[in-house]
Formats: C-alpha cells, structure tokens, sequence
C-alpha cells in the first residue's frame, strides 16, 4: 500500500484511527481474514475471546465432537505449502486435532501477533465524522478502525434452556457442550445425564455411554442420524490425497454445497422402486454426507420423494435398535430426511441398546426442574453427578445479536433485523459503513471452510477496491440490499428446510422471538453464488454506496 492510500483511508476526519482494520474472532474465518488483510499491508487487530485460536475447534471440546465434512476437503486450500506440510489421521477428524491445526496455521502465518486474546468485543459503534468505527471491549478498553469485518461464526453463542428452573441449584458438575473444561471431564463410573439429541448430543452420547453407569438422555425432538464411516488414513493413503488435492478441490467447487457429494440428476420417481433402494443402501453405506447431498435431486423439495428417503432411514434404525417402541422414539415425526443437517454417527443407535443407557421423551414426561441432586421430570425424579446441557446454538444471527452494534444516527442491527436479516450479499448491511461481514447471513453456508475462504477473499477484494481509490466509506445501498434479500427469499421458497425449525433457519426456543423458521442463508448453491459476487466485483461493486 503506497503512503497516499494509506493516509487517505486512516486520515478522513480529525482523528487519527488506532487500526485501519479490526477483525472480531480468530476461528477458521477470522484467521484466514487477518492474514489477507495483512497481505494488503493494513495495520490490523484481530481481537478473540478465547485465549488461543481455533473458535469453534477451540472452544466444543465435548468427547467426540468432530468433523462432518471430510478432514481433507475442509483444511484451507489458498496455500500448498499448508497442503503439503499437514497429515490428516481421520478422514473425520477430532476436536484436539483440528485445533492443533488451527494452531499449525496461526504458527506459520506469524498470525499470533496481531491478535489479541482472552478479548471480548462488546458493542461496536460507527461514527460519521471520522468514518471509523469504536470498538468496545469487555474490559473497558477501546479502538478504533476503518473497517470492521466480523469473523465471529454461525454457532458460537450457545443457549441454555430457559424453560427449566433451578439449574443453578445442581450440587453436581455440569455445563453446556460449548463451554467444555480444557481439563475435560471424567464419566467412569458416573450417573450422567444429557439434555438434547441435535448433533453435539449425538456426538458425545456415543462417548459418554462407554464408561458412565449410568446415561439419560433427554430428547425433545430426535434428528435423522446416518452413519459416519469414519477411519484413520495411512501415510500412504495421505500421500494419495495429497497428490489429488487439486482433483479434489476442483470438485469441491462444481458441487452446491461444497463437499465431494453431488446429487444424483434423477428424480426419485424416475428410478424404479429397485433403482431407488440400490442407490440409497449404498450412499448409506459411502461415508459422511452422501445420502444427503447425493441422492435424487429432489429429495428436499418434493414431499412424496422425501417420505420415501425418510421411510428408508426409519427402517435403518428400526433394524438397528433393539426395542421397537425405543426405536419409534428416535424416528422423527416432525421433520423429513435431510430438512434438518444431519447428524454423523458411528454406532448412536446401537448405544440405545445398552443396559447402562435410558431414553426420556420430554414431550410425554416434561422435564419440571433441575434439583440438587439431578432432575425431577413429571413423573420421576433422575439422580446425576453430571448434567450435560447439549441444548444447541442462537444460531447465524445470534453471535451479532450479542454484540451492540450500531451504526448511522445510533441504529442498533438487532433492531434493523427484528424481521430477519436483511443484506447485500450476505457481506454488509444498509445503514452500516465499513462493517463487512465474512460468512454472515444470506451467504453462501455449505462445506464451512471451502465457502468461509471465498467470502474472506470477497471481502478483501472491497477493502482492496477502497484502498486503490482511497475511499474512506463504503455502505451497501437500501436498493442492493432489497434486491439480494428477495432473492435470498425467493431462491429458499420451496426447500423443505426452510420450512423446518432448525439452527439453519435460526430458530431456537430458547431465544425470545426466534421460534419460527426464517431464510438464513443463500439456497441456490455455492457456484451460483461466487458466480453472482464475481460479476458484482467485475462490475466495480454496483451495489455499494462509495465516497
């Protein structure tokens, strides 16, 4: 960056700014950003509210939470020197080896520096005079920047339930999956008790009944679970991934969502009753997410197709699950086949057969309170040395939520979304200068790092535009912004998934005025949607406000 640029972008106003950029979080997105902001020689501070890197890989440090994409098509592909240096074990990898990942990056990057840690960023204002924003910390402490790009994930503000009194009052240990202590925690021998079955639920259920004496689990509404088919990959076989990775990032990139599953062309009714069975035994059979992402085209869009899919899964678990009226349980009633992510699994269901595991359904037996000794439902009181809240996310829009944002004359975003998201690209927000948002809502959301390291690029490339033109001030217009967001809502209407209240679509019940589903994110696949943001870059950002 030449000296003028410098000085125009940090100089507009009386006051002189701290940072030319700040990024909030260093998770997968927000070290990515950091480094390519500081590619385009900007003075930048990434501020984390952990004391290491990782985010999402730092903090669920819950007994198997892993991987759901294959290990090998979610590491970052910008650098082959990343590529060649790092060996996978699992081709689903676990959370201490991702976030020895993470910190392999931030060690060859030299990132660390510029990140401050144990930081929490709590409001962000911006300020017309000076076109900068303030950003204010937990600690009192503030600074100021040019840019703010939020880094800050679509499942990083946990929720406990808010329907359950006395969990205060537990003598025993208990937390929520996200906030795992690093000592972890020791189950041998221990009367546990876990309130969810969405997919961290799944997860650690499968860990936790191997050496607990005992295992509740507490299900309100059970999730289609399809198995991982998890296993080690061998320095040969690494090699041989290695040598593929162009082949396997190309692919990546021609898929809606990112991963190396595609659909099928057909539709589910123009394959035979023999034809369907053939294809859905062995994408069940093929690891990760191939029955979701490559089976009949229109299996998330056509209901009759969709209670095919679904019939076939309950059969699986029926097959697997020894006591039928258990089995019935874990079937879901109010949700089809693949409207909801899927949870990965590697025995869940066969852990309902253990004499140490029991099954509650919250819907017939309310849970009425946590007591000091475990929880007292309404027809049983349940003795626990362990309560393990695996009780979900304020999913895509709740990490902003949690942060006062405001922008032009004091507007607060919560306020501006009340109704949904509303943005241009799913990067910035009307009445909001300067904040660009690297994986926000309306954003393409697939395969987490393939889509997370376009966006970071995306938005690099508008900070690049105002540098090389010394803007000081770039808004998306009310216009731009009402054009992407019809979009966004009319590329969602008729997806069986929005229909259905999940984290992608924003719905919690633990979270005032978000228990209806909403469109959250863009839905007509990834390279639809780098194909629209490219022509907008191209055309030098028509739908940006820039002075």
């Amino acid at each position: 960056m030449d000296t003028a640029t410098s000085e125009a972008l940090n100089t507009a106003g009386p006051a002189h700014l701290d940072f030319d950029a700040v990024v909030i979080g260093a998770g997968v997105t927000g070290l990515y950003q950091l480094h390519k902001l500081r590619e385009l020689g900007l003075q930048v501070r990434a501020f984390e509210a952990a004391s290491g890197v990782g985010g999402t890989w730092y903090w669920n440090r819950y007994p198997g939470a892993r991987f759901d994409s294959e290990s090998w098509t979610y590491g970052y592909a910008f650098s082959k020197e990343l590529l060649d240096e790092w060996d996978w074990s699992e081709h689903f990898s676990s959370q201490p080896e991702n976030e020895r990942y993470l910190n392999f990056v931030a060690d060859k990057l030299d990132l660390r520096r510029d990140i401050q840690f144990n930081t929490r960023v709590t409001a962000a204002r911006y300020h017309e005079a000076t076109r900068s924003w303030e950003i204010i910390l937990a600690d009192g402490g503030s600074f100021t920047t040019r840019f703010l790009v939020t880094a800050i994930g679509v499942l990083s503000a946990p929720t406990m339930p808010n329907n359950i009194p006395g969990i205060d009052s537990f003598k025993g240990q208990s937390c929520h999956t996200h906030n795992w202590p690093k000592e972890g925690i020791n189950f041998d021998g221990k009367r546990v008790g876990i309130i969810g079955t969405g997919a961290t639920a799944v997860q650690a259920i499968q860990e936790v009944a191997k050496t607990a004496s005992r295992l509740t689990v507490f299900q309100r509404n059970p999730n289609w679970c399809v198995p991982q088919h998890n296993g080690r990959i061998s320095e040969e076989e690494m090699r041989g991934i290695r040598e593929r990775y162009p082949e396997i990032l190309a692919l990546c990139g021609t898929t809606p969502s990112c991963y190396i599953h595609g659909p099928d062309p057909r539709s589910t009714f123009e394959a035979t009753p023999e034809e369907r069975t053939a294809l859905w035994e062995k994408r069940y059979n093929e690891p990760g997410f191939a029955l979701w992402q490559a089976n009949f085209r229109d299996v998330l869009t056509d209901r009759a197709a969709n209670a095919l899919a679904s019939e076939f899964i309950a059969n699986k678990i029926r097959s697997r699950v020894h006591d039928p009226a258990v089995a019935e349980k874990l079937i879901p009633k109010n949700h089809g086949w693949g409207t909801r992510r899927p949870p990965l699994e590697n025995g869940y269901y066969e852990v309902f057969n253990q004499p140490n595991v029991e099954l509650v359904d919250i819907n017939e037996t309310p849970i009425e309170r946590v007591v000091a000794g475990g929880i007292q439902t309404s027809q049983a009181q349940f003795e626990f040395d362990i309560i393990i809240y695996a009780t979900g996310f304020d999913a895509i829009t709740g990490a902003f939520d949690r942060i006062d944002m405001q922008g032009v004359d004091g507007v607060r975003l919560k306020d501006a979304w009340a109704n949904g998201p509303q943005t241009y690209l799913g990067v910035l927000v009307h009445g909001f200068p300067n904040m660009l948002m690297a994986m926000g809502p309306h954003a393409g959301l697939s395969n987490y790092t393939r889509t997370a390291e376009y966006s970071v690029e995306w938005v690099t490339g508008v900070i690049q535009h105002a540098m090389q033109r010394g803007l000081t001030r770039i808004e998306a217009t009310a216009a731009g912004v009402g054009e992407w967001t019809d979009h966004v809502l009319a590329l969602g209407q008729g997806l069986l998934a929005n229909e259905v209240g999940s984290w992608m679509t924003g719905v919690n019940r633990n979270v005032e005025g978000k228990q209806l589903p909403r469109i959250m994110r863009y839905s007509g696949g990834h390279p639809a949607y780098r194909e629209h943001c490219d022509a907008i870059a191209a055309a030098g950002y028509p739908g940006l406000a820039q002075a």
